[in-house]
C-alpha cells in the first residue's frame, strides 16, 4: 500500500490554485488535472463508480460489507489551493527526526520557520515534518485531507476484513474562493452524514464556524485640478480612508480570537476620481453578525450624508454558522471524538475562525463537522505539516467508519 504521505507528496506536485477572478467552473482548469488523477486512482483501487462531473466534482462510493442497515458516512476534501501564494512548482522539504530548532527554508536565503514565532513546532520534536522551500505554499490545505481520504479508501479496498457500512468520498474544487459546493449534488453524493477533512493541527474538531458576508464599496469622487480644487474636489481616496476609520479598529482580525468577529479589509484601490474597497465581515453570533452589517451600512450613510451620496455599498451573505444544523445530530461529533481518543489523539473542540465546505453542506441537508488534516500556517510560504498528523487523521477516518457500524 502507498503511504498517505507519499500520496500527499504526489498531489502537491499538481498545481491546482483556484482563481478568484475565474469565469469557469472550476475557476482554474488546472484543478481538473488532480480531479482526473483521483478518479483513476479510485478506479484502480476497485471503486469502479468513481466519477468526475463537468464542474470538477469527484464522487465515489464504497458499498457496505456488513449485513445490516447503517447510515452512509461521507468524507470530503477540496483539491484547490489558495490564491494567496503560489501553488506552482512546489518543492517540499522533508525534515526527518526534527530536532526542535529553527528550520531554514532553502528557496529563500534568510527565511526560516522560527520556533520563537511558531512554538507549536516543539510539539513535533522527533517527528518528520514537511515544509515548503519558502517560494510557494505547501498545499496541505487541503491536499493533506485528500491524501488521508484516499489512503482510507485504499485501506478499505485492500482489507476485506475491515467492517464498514456505505462510505461516500467527495472532492470539491474552488473551496478557497468560497465556491466549493456551489454545484455539489448532495442527493447524488448519497451520504446521511459527512465530515470535511479540512481542519488544522492534530486533534482539531469543529462544528461551528463564522457567519460570513462580503461588503463591496464604490466611491465616486470629483477630480478637479488641485490648483483650483477648494470647495469642489472630492478625493475618493480620502473618503475611503475616512469611511474605513469609522469601523472599530479593535474588531480587525489582528486583534481578535476565539469567538470574536471582525471587519477585514481585503482590498483598497483607487484614484481621486473613484475608489473601491472590499471587506469581509465575520461573527459566530448571528445577532452580532447582523450588527456588524448594520454598522458598515451606518458608516456609508454617514459618509453619504456628509459628501452627497458618493458611496454605494453591496453586502452579500456568504455562509452561516453550521452549529444550528450539526448540533441536532451531535452523535456525529461524538463519534469523531471517540475515534480520535481511540487513535490516541486528544480532541480539541473549537470554533472555526473561517468557513469550510461543510458549513454550506450542513445547510444543504448534509450535517458535516470538520476534522483536522494536520497542517499549520495555511495559505502561505511558512506552511508545514507533520507526517504523524497525516497518519493519525487516516486512523480517525477509519475509526469513524467503524463506529458507524456499531
Amino acid at each position: 500500500m502507498e503511504k498517505a504521505v507519499d500520496k500527499f507528496l504526489r498531489y502537491v506536485a499538481v498545481e491546482t490554485t483556484s482563481d478568484e477572478n475565474g469565469t469557469t467552473h472550476p475557476s482554474s482548469l488546472k484543478e481538473l488535472d488532480l480531479a482526473r488523477m483521483l478518479v483513476e486512482e479510485l478506479k484502480a483501487m476497485g471503486i469502479t463508480n468513481a466519477s468526475m462531473d463537468e464542474k470538477g466534482y469527484v464522487m465515489a462510493s464504497i458499498e457496505s460489507n456488513i449485513g445490516k442497515d447503517v447510515p452512509a458516512v461521507g468524507f470530503i476534501a477540496h483539491i484547490d489551493t489558495a490564491p494567496d501564494a503560489s501553488g506552482k512548482n512546489i518543492n517540499p522539504q522533508i525534515i526527518d527526526n526534527y530536532d526542535g530548532t529553527d528550520i531554514p527554508l532553502r528557496g529563500v536565503p534568510g527565511l526560516s520557520l522560527k520556533v520563537s514565532d511558531f512554538p507549536e513546532l516543539l510539539d513535533y520534536k522527533g517527528q518528520t515534518i514537511i515544509t515548503t522551500d519558502g517560494t510557494t505554499l505547501l498545499g496541505a490545505d487541503d491536499k493533506a485531507g485528500v491524501a488521508e481520504i484516499m489512503y482510507a479508501a485504499q485501506y478499505i479496498m485492500t482489507h476485506p476484513e475491515f467492517k464498514h457500512g456505505p462510505v461516500k468520498i467527495g472532492f470539491t474544487p474552488d473551496e478557497e474562493i468560497g465556491c466549493g459546493v456551489d454545484f455539489f449534488d448532495v442527493k447524488k453524493f448519497g451520504a446521511d452524514y459527512a465530515y470535511t477533512m479540512d481542519g488544522g493541527a492534530l486533534g482539531e474538531l469543529e462544528y461551528e464556524n463564522f457567519n460570513a458576508a462580503s461588503a463591496k464599496i464604490h466611491i465616486q469622487g470629483c477630480n478637479i485640478h488641485p490648483g483650483y480644487a477648494k470647495g469642489k474636489m472630492i478625493n475618493a481616496i480620502h473618503v475611503g480612508m475616512e469611511l474605513a476609520s469609522l469601523l472599530p479598529a479593535n474588531q480587525r482580525p489582528e486583534y481578535t480570537s476565539g469567538y470574536e468577529g471582525f471587519f477585514h479589509i481585503t482590498g483598497f484601490t483607487g484614484t481621486v476620481e473613484e475608489a473601491s474597497i472590499n471587506y469581509i465581515i465575520r461573527d459566530h453570533d448571528m445577532n452580532l453578525f447582523e450588527e456588524k452589517k448594520d454598522l458598515i451600512r451606518q458608516a456609508v450613510d454617514f459618509i453619504n450624508a456628509k459628501w452627497g451620496d458618493v458611496v454605494t455599498l453591496e453586502v452579500k451573505d456568504q455562509y452561516y454558522n453550521m452549529r444550528e444544523q450539526v448540533e441536532p445530530h451531535y452523535h456525529i461529533v461524538s463519534k469523531a471524538i471517540k475515534a480520535m481518543e481511540e487513535a490516541g489523539v486528544k480532541p480539541k473542540i473549537q470554533p472555526i475562525r473561517g468557513g469550510t465546505d461543510g458549513a454550506r453542506l450542513s445547510f444543504m441537508g448534509l450535517p458535516c463537522p470538520n476534522i483536522f488534516a494536520g497542517g499549520h500556517n495555511f495559505h502561505g510560504k511558512l506552511e508545514f505539516v507533520p507526517v504523524g498528523s497525516i497518519e493519525k487523521a487516516t486512523e480517525v477516518i477509519l475509526g469513524i467508519i467503524s463506529l458507524f457500524t456499531a
